[in-house]
């Protein structure tokens, strides 16, 4: 048995802890570049204790999914600033941003001799600059991943920088600042965090750490999610969500993720469409998929029990099976008002393409099985 683990140098979890990133910024530098989502009101809750505590800030804003042209103009903006550390304020976006920025301020060159897919996939040779990440929302898992998603409008993909250098020196994970997140925004995250707890677990890279994180997550999403979305000041419910954000973080960086995964990267390149309520929709009929299909081309995969456990956890039924998992999910999307893959302007004539991009994409590779085109084909068309 061989397996390695990683994750951010050091993690701060708990109602509060952001109280804590003055300090913990200005240990890594005095000049900081806060990297935020699209809501840039929100920015004075981080600047503001950063001031106070005599860090020099800067605030960079993501008003949309990261993009290759978008982390040049951060670069640019670090430089201008003479930035020393890169705090990350938001979702997953504006923290992928961030970690970026931190990778590329230190690796001289064009952004694409870095990336995957339309780049030249170089290797990181420099340590980023120190970076923190603060997540705003319970989804990504982003603060403890060590890949930034990237857009390529013109290539219309999602592509990675990817590097285990580029896990944050700090991630700070305080579930208050989830508490008035919209329903819509809480059930496209959470469903993201829900995805990411359940692949790395039956994937074919799981291991008994990333497997003891995505048990332990997948309790905590099934507990909170309906909760949090239908009471959104339900304290208890956000916690449980941001751990479970925080630990389909570590399994997936550690693990590897699955057919679900696979597919919504190359569809959200081409549609503009939420992640998570994408993988949301795409979950169960993943499931369903690769449930058939291993029972059909590899009876003694270790996944179809794994599968069951997973029916067990998300179900609170100890009887309860693969299939009654699948079922779990296909309810718990409908219950979030999840929408359809058409609703975003996808239709049959497009099905070829997104399965020619899904099955090279390198989510796909970790699946338990490897999926044929009709079988990739065969979900797309029922999420639609």
């Amino acid at each position: 048995m061989r397996f390695e683990f990683a994750t951010a140098t050091r993690i701060v979890f708990g109602p509060g802890t952001v109280d804590q990133a003055p300090g913990i910024v200005r240990d890594l530098g005095d000049r900081a570049l806060v990297v935020s989502g699209r809501d840039s009101g929100r920015t004075g809750v981080i600047t503001g204790p950063l001031r106070a505590g005599s860090v020099e800030c800067a605030s960079f804003a993501v008003a949309a999914e990261p993009s290759v042209d978008l982390v040049r103009e951060g670069i640019r903006a670090a430089a201008e600033h003479r930035a020393s550390v890169i705090v990350g304020f938001g979702g997953g976006s504006a923290i992928d941003t961030a970690k970026a920025i931190a990778a590329l301020m230190t690796n001289p060159g064009d952004i694409e001799d870095h990336l995957e897919v339309i780049g030249r996939a170089l290797p990181l040779r420099e340590a980023p600059a120190p970076w923190v990440a603060i997540p705003t929302t319970a989804g990504t898992g982003a603060e403890v991943t060590r890949n930034a998603v990237l857009a390529s409008p013109e290539h219309r993909v999602k592509v990675s920088l990817r590097s285990p250098l580029m896990l944050a020196r700090v991630a700070i994970v305080d579930p208050e600042l989830t508490l008035d997140l919209p329903p819509a925004v809480t059930a496209s995250t959470g469903l993201d965090a829900l995805t990411q707890l359940v692949e790395p677990f039956v994937s074919a890279r799981a291991n008994p750490m990333s497997d003891a994180v995505s048990r332990e997550g997948m309790g905590h999403a099934a507990r909170s999610l309906r909760r949090a979305f239908d009471h959104g000041d339900d304290a208890a419910a956000r916690q449980g969500m941001s751990l479970a954000a925080l630990l389909g973080g570590l399994a997936l960086a550690n693990g590897g993720l699955g057919a679900a995964h696979g597919i919504a990267g190359p569809f959200g390149g081409m549609y503009d469409a939420p992640h998570g309520a994408v993988c949301g929709i795409l979950l169960p009929h993943v499931m369903a998929t690769n449930l058939r299909a291993l029972r059909e081309r590899d009876p003694g995969s270790p996944a179809l029990r794994r599968y069951d456990e997973v029916g067990r956890i998300l179900t609170g039924d100890p009887t309860a099976d693969a299939a009654a998992g699948a079922a779990w999910v296909a309810e718990l999307v409908g219950h979030l008002g999840v929408a359809r893959l058409s609703a975003y302007g996808a239709s049959a004539a497009d099905v070829a393409s997104i399965v020619a991009k899904s099955a090279v994409a390198s989510s796909m590779q970790a699946n338990p099985i490897r999926l044929t085109d009709e079988e990739i084909a065969g979900i797309v068309e029922r999420a639609l």
